[in-house]
């Protein structure tokens, strides 16, 4: 099944959804987010599915949120959308019965970031890396910040929010971002791997089990994201963040940002 940015292989056990923008660095647009939350729920009532592997096509895992639809928009309406989009995907990975691994290669950014902390699993090729650099635009990553800090715990998280400096994989699995890491001409093998492990177990008990987890791990997050995502509307409509997300599509620095944040974005080519 293939949709306008999303990609959906079914018909055994593990299922993949690959994010199709590979020319927007996988981009969570508001469009895909809506897709991508769609996919995972008709995988989700696939009873022949018992994993699902969630992966990016192209350079990159994804970039986070699309700047591109955020910038010079002053309607305060669709940012409550994106945002609640956002949330509502993660939220749906959670509740989903199926236990849910990340396929990453490349970057994984902001909500990129997010998306990754928030799957299940993830297993990363060497090269990958990792970071929630919206402070250095003006658009301070309060709703990836939700499922990271639980998965790293509150300094490494705060370090990664408040410089917005890129972590390498070998990091990213020594905090419990990942699960593991592997060279990239391996990574398909480890992810085949660790997927066929699970999806030899009870759909029924792996449900069960994945749902009592995040029950008893993390009862506070519905009260987390009702917290943050009204301050990324907020944040978003500044001054300042159009003018970070503005020179960020534009491939320039705006006035006063982490210059190591932009030399090493700009050099690899992170930008949409």
């Amino acid at each position: 099944m293939q949709s306008q940015s999303v990609v959906v292989e079914t018909g055994g056990p593990v299922a993949r959804i690959t994010l199709d923008r590979p020319e927007r660095r996988n981009a969570l647009s508001l469009e895909l987010m809506a897709e991508l939350t769609a996919a995972l729920l008709a995988v989700g009532d696939d009873p022949d599915a018992r994993v699902v592997v969630v992966q990016g096509s192209g350079p990159a895992f994804s970039a986070g949120h699309d700047l591109s639809e955020m910038v010079d928009n002053p309607d305060e309406g669709f940012y409550r959308a994106l945002f609640g989009a956002c949330v509502e995907l993660m939220q749906t990975i959670h509740s989903l019965p199926l236990p849910v691994i990340a396929r990453v290669h490349g970057v994984a950014t902001a909500a990129g970031c997010q998306l990754v902390a928030a799957c299940d699993l993830a297993v990363a090729s060497d090269g990958s890396g990792f970071a929630t650099p919206g402070v250095n635009i003006g658009l301070f990553c309060s709703t990836p910040m939700v499922p990271i800090s639980r998965a790293i715990g509150r300094k490494r998280a705060l370090e990664m929010l408040l410089t917005g400096e890129m972590i390498d994989a070998a990091t990213a699995a020594d905090w419990g971002l990942v699960n593991r890491v592997v060279p990239l001409d391996r990574l398909d093998e480890e992810v085949d791997a660790l997927a066929a492990l699970i999806a030899g177990a009870s759909r029924a008990v792996v449900a069960i089990g994945k749902r009592a987890f995040y029950a008893q791990e993390a009862t506070g997050e519905d009260s987390a994201y009702d917290v943050t995502a009204p301050v990324m509307v907020a944040n978003a409509m500044l001054p300042d963040a159009q003018e970070g997300m503005r020179a960020f599509l534009e491939k320039r620095p705006p006035p006063g940002p982490n210059p190591s944040f932009w030399r090493h974005f700009l050099a690899v080519g992170a930008s949409f």
